[in-house]
């Protein structure tokens, strides 16, 4: 439904701060920065309960946060529907912990370099090490999980952990697939990305005394959100500056992925066009980027992806009528606001 209702209609951190804005992401999150704060002491404080051995490795990974995006999202919902609370903090650290793993793993899958500006952990101590942490993280994160009184949150995290899960072998089962389609491609970014966003929000409300309708409506708020949030993070993979970005770049197509744009690309291009994509795709190495992205451009595959990030980004701004009116409300709007203008700012830069 999401790929035919679209048809027709860390570059995200580096934006934030970008002076040419007229919504900043320090703007936003301006009035929940003590509850980030707090989060990042709750994830510090559990990098002691490792392994002294294990500790320096997780320690690495968990300072890469960048602006704590699904944190934020957790305490915007709860604001938009009641107030935050230490229940939430400790909630933001565990969706945080089950993020920072899936980073640590697609850095491997990857074979990224560079995240936000430093080496991957991957390159810092192996892949076989990298992939164990990132495990270790996911167990604590469920351990953590456990701890709450009721079994709400535990089932809640680990459904969205096995989704999520589940996303990656989806995406890598259509590795070096040509043949991709929109359908399969949303349906991964529904699970792989969106669904932490989802958690987040539902999460944020319902610890806050939220009503079933308003975590409704914020859960389908946060998959809209997460959703055009990866499109336009697979659109920076493309079309980005790695200066800029503060990561390795052409990264999805060392590992066989086929995102939006390449897709947009492939289903418009004539019989020379499309050989010449699949050459480039098949025989894929990153200094071959401005090559692909000159095809890209020829077919319009970045405007057409940034329609459906706007698209998405309305729908999602849709869905907050169902809460009241008020400045958290008022801050997850400004928040889709934000995604849409960035990505008018990539097709500028381009």
């Amino acid at each position: 439904m999401l790929a035919a209702d679209t048809k027709a209609a860390g570059a995200f951190l580096v934006a934030a701060s970008s002076p040419e804005a007229s919504v900043s992401w320090k703007q936003i999150v301006q009035a929940v920065e003590p509850f980030l704060r707090a989060v990042s002491l709750r994830l510090a404080e559990q990098v002691d309960e490792f392994e002294p051995e294990v500790a320096t490795y997780a320690r690495y990974a968990l300072t890469n946060q960048g602006k704590q995006l699904r944190p934020a999202l957790v305490a915007l919902s709860a604001e938009a529907t009641g107030g935050v609370n230490d229940d939430l903090v400790t909630v933001a650290a565990i969706i945080e912990m089950v993020h920072l793993a899936t980073l640590v793993h697609d850095d491997v899958m990857d074979e990224a370099r560079v995240r936000r500006r430093r080496p991957t952990l991957a390159v810092r101590c192996g892949n076989t090490t990298s992939v164990l942490v990132g495990d270790c993280l996911f167990a604590h994160a469920l351990r953590l999980a456990a701890g709450f009184p009721t079994t709400d949150v535990c089932r809640a995290v680990a459904s969205a952990t096995k989704t999520v899960c589940s996303g990656e072998i989806l995406q890598s089962a259509h590795e070096h697939q040509l043949g991709t389609s929109r359908e399969q491609y949303f349906r991964v970014l529904q699970m792989k990305t969106a669904e932490l966003f989802a958690l987040s929000c539902e999460l944020g409300a319902g610890l806050s005394g939220a009503t079933t309708v308003e975590r409704t409506a914020l859960r389908e708020y946060g998959t809209s959100l997460g959703i055009a949030y990866q499109v336009y993070d697979d659109c920076v993979d493309l079309f980005g500056s790695e200066v800029k970005v503060g990561k390795s770049l052409g990264t999805d197509l060392i590992g066989g992925k086929i995102t939006l744009p390449v897709i947009v690309a492939l289903e418009r291009a004539g019989a020379r066009d499309r050989r010449a994509l699949e050459e480039l795709l098949r025989g894929w190495e990153p200094q071959r980027l401005p090559q692909l992205r000159e095809l890209l451009q020829a077919h319009g595959a970045l405007g057409e992806a940034g329609d459906v990030i706007q698209y998405l980004c309305r729908s999602a701004r849709a869905t907050l009528s169902a809460l009241p009116p008020n400045e958290g409300r008022q801050n997850l709007a400004r928040a889709t606001e934000f995604i849409a203008q960035q990505t008018e700012a990539l097709g500028t830069a381009v």
